[in-house]
């Protein structure tokens, strides 16, 4: 009986992590589309960079709320919910400015250079923290 609640437990995480990294595929390129656009054009790129994470981040709170953690934990208090969301979303903003000022900044490279850590170590930390603590 434990091994399977543990099984069945297993599959609610890996299914909450398939439609995460997919809403979050779509925030990314929300985000992304909205940074190149401006950078492109001569906008500072931590500037554009806000600009895409103020667009991700809407658009990442409906479709994460509805579906990615669809089933798993509470919605009784939007405030909360939405507010811990905003703060795990700073965290994020955080680290990809971080990205972009290291890499495009510092190290002078190209402005796709932060792309592969954008999309690959700052999600799993955020989806850590949505599930352990936003969407408890």
């Amino acid at each position: 009986m434990m091994a399977q609640a543990t099984r069945e437990g297993r599959m609610v995480l890996i299914g909450q992590l398939f439609r995460y990294a997919l809403t979050g595929g779509l925030a990314s390129i929300v985000n992304i589309g909205v940074y190149w656009l401006l950078a492109a054009r001569g906008i500072d790129p931590n500037l554009a960079w806000t600009a895409g994470f103020a667009a991700a981040v809407v658009v990442g709170y409906i479709v994460h709320s509805r579906w990615s953690f669809r089933g798993h934990g509470r919605r009784d208090n939007l405030a909360r919910t939405g507010g811990r969301f905003v703060v795990v979303s700073l965290v994020s903003f955080a680290a990809n400015q971080f990205w972009v000022w290291l890499l495009v900044r510092h190290f002078g490279l190209p402005i796709w250079a932060p792309y592969p850590p954008v999309l690959l170590i700052t999600p799993l930390l955020v989806f850590w923290l949505n599930r352990r603590w936003v969407f408890e």
